[in-house]
């Protein structure tokens, strides 16, 4: 009796192969499916900007760099704790544009 019972648990278990086949096959078709969607939004986005393309407004060469105040006072700051002294002690004495 015990013996009957055991032949037809083994006949029911279809072993490891066909699991592993199975993941490995759903796990290729997700990653398939992700690769088709990200296509096509490339896709439809590069359609949409297409559209919306205009023309980049740049500044003129010809406009002199002003720095205000402001913009001393963080490259003063900056200064002052790379070098390891009182921001009171470091006179700034002009700005470039690099």
């Amino acid at each position: 009796m015990i013996n009957t019972v055991l032949l037809a648990a083994e006949a029911a278990d279809p072993g490891i192969l066909p699991v592993v086949l199975m993941g490995i096959g759903v796990v290729f078709a997700g990653i398939v499916i992700i690769v088709i969607i990200c296509r096509l939004m490339l896709l439809f986005g590069s359609l949409g900007a297409k559209k919306r393309e205009e023309p980049e407004k740049t500044a003129p060469e010809s406009e002199e760099f002003k720095p205000d105040g402001e913009l001393a006072a963080v490259i003063g700051a900056a200064v002052a704790e790379e070098s390891g002294v009182d921001v009171k002690n470091i006179k700034i004495v002009s700005i470039k544009k690099v």
